[in-house]
């Protein structure tokens, strides 16, 4: 039977949930019909998503021992490629979500079944007017967790996720977020912090409400400030494969170096179709099952 627990942004990841675009998105046509009403800033080019994902896919089977794709589903649209939102992995089995973006909502179902039948439970869901998305949720390894509350996440989701894992989780912090560029982008809690280590994250602190930024701190945890220019490049959206060790989209060299400058190995990735166009980077391409 699969092992599982997802509570942890850093640990070593030994297996992972993830869907190739070529069972999301099937072909131009489909990206074609599709793109405006997602609401992608820009048309993707298929052939090259592709090829970005081969790369991106290359990378993490490398490093992970165990990745298990989902398949195709006419019930699920661009988004399921993304398949860090749907669903949070615990040690006792799957919550599933309800996501705040409407084009979304067959996802948490159909990846909670094709997880049921690797012999992970469903521990439970979230429930209307509840609202949670996986990008939202930020563990910490000390049994805290934040969640953001937006566009895609409310008060009343986590409320839920509260009583789901009860018991697994000693607190949950809510995490007002901004405004931004409106409720039609998508804006994560993750848009603006990744841990890459249990005292290092990588954050765009702008972004930051102050309470949140002081709880980093009190925490111990140091960070590596994204600057502005490469904060649209998902800079700020790194995939930690264990401690110290990450993905991260070719382009934002900055960042980069600094992440290395503090012991860190980096992995890129072309992203520009296959992430950028479609708003989702290398963590949101990933549902880590089990961290150890």
């Amino acid at each position: 039977m699969i092992k599982f627990n997802g509570l942890s942004e850093t640990g070593k990841i030994e297996s992972v949930l993830m869907k190739s675009p070529a069972k999301a998105w099937l072909g131009q046509d489909n990206v074609n019909m599709q793109w405006q009403k997602l609401n992608y800033p820009e048309k993707p080019d298929f052939q090259k998503v592709l090829q970005e994902y081969n790369q991106f896919a290359s990378i993490i089977e490398a490093h992970v021992p165990d990745v298990y794709y989902l398949p195709e589903d006419d019930n699920t649209s661009l988004d399921s490629i993304y398949t860090h939102d749907p669903v949070i992995i615990t040690e006792k089995g799957t919550v599933l979500c309800r996501m705040g973006k409407e084009e979304r909502e067959n996802e948490p179902s159909l990846a909670g079944k094709y997880l049921e039948e690797l012999g992970m439970p469903v521990l439970g869901e979230i429930k209307a007017p509840g609202k949670l998305e996986g990008g939202d949720v930020v563990w910490f390894d000390d049994g805290t967790a934040a969640a953001g509350l937006g566009y895609r996440t409310n008060r009343e989701g986590v409320r839920q996720l509260r009583e789901l894992t009860k018991g697994l989780v000693e607190e949950i912090v809510e995490v007002p977020l901004p405004h931004w560029n409106g409720p039609e982008e998508c804006l994560h809690l993750m848009s603006m912090i990744s841990p890459v280590d249990r005292n290092l994250a990588v954050v765009y602190s702008r972004l930051m409400s102050v309470p949140f930024r002081n709880l980093l701190i009190d925490k111990g945890i140091s960070f590596i400030e994204v600057p502005d220019e490469e904060y649209d490049n998902f800079a700020c959206n790194v995939l930690t494969l264990e401690p110290r060790n990450c993905v991260m989209i070719a382009g934002s060299p900055r960042t980069k170096r600094a992440l290395e400058s503090e012991g860190a190995t980096v992995y890129e990735y072309h992203g520009l179709d296959v992430s950028i166009k479609g708003g989702g980077g290398p963590t949101c391409l990933t549902r880590p099952l089990l961290r150890k």
